[in-house]
Formats: structure tokens, C-alpha cells, sequence
């Protein structure tokens, strides 16, 4: 019964941010042009490619670009989620409907849950439709059925909740824009981070390391410490990109990603709660 009341309320913001956020004009701009980007990509799938002077057939072509694909729609949306949230708490309390909500038998913790929840739903459903629009094309058009896209984008909004969590508790201690840049460069510094481990395991790199007048290299540096601790946004992708080509089973440091982003989330989560029990309510 106790669960029930408490759950109750959260239900309630969450079915109301669902509902503001879809009403909202920007919303519908955004959600319809993208959607008519990714309906235009299926001319990429046509056409003969040819690699080293071998024609690639069909099914190569589809993964490939799908994969790509799904990177994109990956990383777009969640720069249209950070837009989403920047604006929220701002928005609530300007027209009155934080001190309205906040009235009544509603704790905080239960309003901003509620606010988490129905950003991160519409965003995973933003997502999944988008995705959604490729396996489609892929599978009915194109006839190559990749079961494991639609899993991979459910993984991805693990994601989707870091960028919700980290820019409404930037937005409350910064103005929402220098929150949403703040958000911009925490991915940028990711995938810059992300490209230079890839190269410095790359067979140059380890030949010019191995030289015999080459200094030794400790194991553990300050910039492993950091590249390990950093949110791993692109590396959440990348497993779940991997799914595409199969569905098997993963060791634990390739979900490592996953485990950083939740632990993320679980912190600035604490944070954003903790934060927002000290606002002022007008």
C-alpha cells in the first residue's frame, strides 16, 4: 500500500512531462525532420560498392551502413535529449507549475523522478523510433533481418539517462545553455579520448613504443586513470553496435562501459536529489 501511494505521484509527473514535452512544437519540428533524414538514408543502400576491386554484396553493405547509422541517430538524439532537459526545471517554475505540483502531497524526490522518468521514456522512444524506421527499411526492402538493432537501442538509453540526470543538475547550479555545453564537451573529450587509445594501439604506435631507443612506458599513468574513469558514452554505442553483427555473449571488460555510465548515473543522481531538496520553490 505504501509502495502504491508513493508511486502514484510519480506516475502522474511522469505521464505529465510526456504529454507537455510532445505538445511542444520544437519537439515535433525535431522529431519529424529527423525521422525524414533516416527515411532518406535508404538511397545510401543502393548502388554497387566496391572495395580493393571487389564488388561487396548486399548484406555487407546493409551492416555497414547500418551501423553507422545507428551511431549517428545515437549521438543526435542525445543532443536533442540534452536540449529537452536544459530547459525543463526552468520552464516548470516560470509558469507557475513546480510551486503547483510541489503544493500538493508531492515530495520532491517523488517530482523529480517523475521529471526523469518522462524525459527518459520519451527520449528512448524518440530513439527506438528512429532505429526503428532502419531495421525496417533493412529488413522489408532490402530483405536483411538484424534482429539485434532494436536490442542495441534499447542499450543505448542507459546513455540517454546519464545526458537526462547530468543536465538537470548542471541546470540547476549553471544557466541551462552553459549546462548543455557542458554536457557537449563531456561526449567530445569522450570520443577525442576514445580515437587516441584506438590509435595508440594501433601497429605504428606499438612499433614506434618498442624501439630500442624508446623510454619505457609505466602501466599506469594519470591519463589512463582518467580516459578509465570518464563517462563512456561511445563506448556504450560500440556495445551495442556489436550486437548488429551478433547476439553473443560479452566478457566483462567489454561491458565495462555500461557498468561506468550506470555507476554515473547512480552518483549525479544522488547529486541532482540531494540538490534539489535545497531550491527555492516560488
Amino acid at each position: 500500500m505504501e509502495t502504491s501511494k508513493a508511486l502514484s505521484p510519480i506516475t502522474r509527473v511522469t505521464k505529465y512531462t510526456l504529454i507537455d514535452e510532445v505538445q511542444q512544437r520544437s519537439f515535433v519540428v525535431m522529431f519529424v525532420t529527423c525521422a525524414i533524414c533516416v527515411f532518406l538514408v535508404r538511397g545510401c543502400y543502393q548502388g554497387n560498392y566496391m572495395v580493393n576491386g571487389q564488388s561487396l554484396d548486399a548484406a555487407t553493405i546493409v551492416r555497414t551502413l547500418s551501423k553507422a547509422t545507428f551511431h549517428v541517430i545515437g549521438a543526435g538524439v542525445m543532443v536533442i535529449t540534452a536540449l529537452l532537459s536544459m530547459r525543463i526545471f526552468r520552464r516548470d517554475r516560470n509558469e507557475g507549475m513546480q510551486a503547483c505540483i510541489l503544493s500538493k502531497p508531492i515530495a520532491r524526490w517523488q517530482y523529480v523522478t517523475g521529471k526523469i522518468l518522462g524525459l527518459w521514456a520519451l527520449s528512448v522512444l524518440f530513439m527506438f523510433t528512429l532505429h526503428g524506421i532502419v531495421f525496417f527499411i533493412t529488413s522489408i526492402n532490402l530483405k536483411v533481418f538484424m534482429p539485434g538493432y532494436l536490442v542495441a537501442s534499447i542499450l543505448c538509453s542507459i546513455n540517454l539517462l546519464f545526458v537526462i540526470i547530468a543536465v538537470l543538475l548542471l541546470s540547476l547550479l549553471m544557466s541551462d545553455i552553459v549546462a548543455f555545453l557542458c554536457l557537449l564537451a563531456v561526449g567530445a573529450i569522450g570520443f577525442v579520448a576514445d580515437g587516441i587509445a584506438a590509435a595508440s594501439h594501433s601497429q605504428i604506435a606499438q612499433a614506434i613504443l618498442q624501439q630500442p631507443g624508446a623510454q619505457p612506458h609505466s602501466d599506469v599513468t594519470w591519463w589512463k586513470a582518467v580516459y578509465f574513469c570518464w563517462p563512456k558514452l561511445l563506448g556504450v554505442q560500440q556495445l551495442a553496435s556489436s550486437l548488429i553483427e551478433s547476439g553473443s555473449s560479452h566478457e566483462l571488460g567489454s561491458i565495462y562501459p555500461f557498468i561506468n555510465v550506470l555507476f554515473y548515473c547512480l552518483i549525479l543522481g544522488a547529486l541532482l536529489f540531494k540538490r534539489f531538496r535545497s531550491e527555492d520553490i516560488v
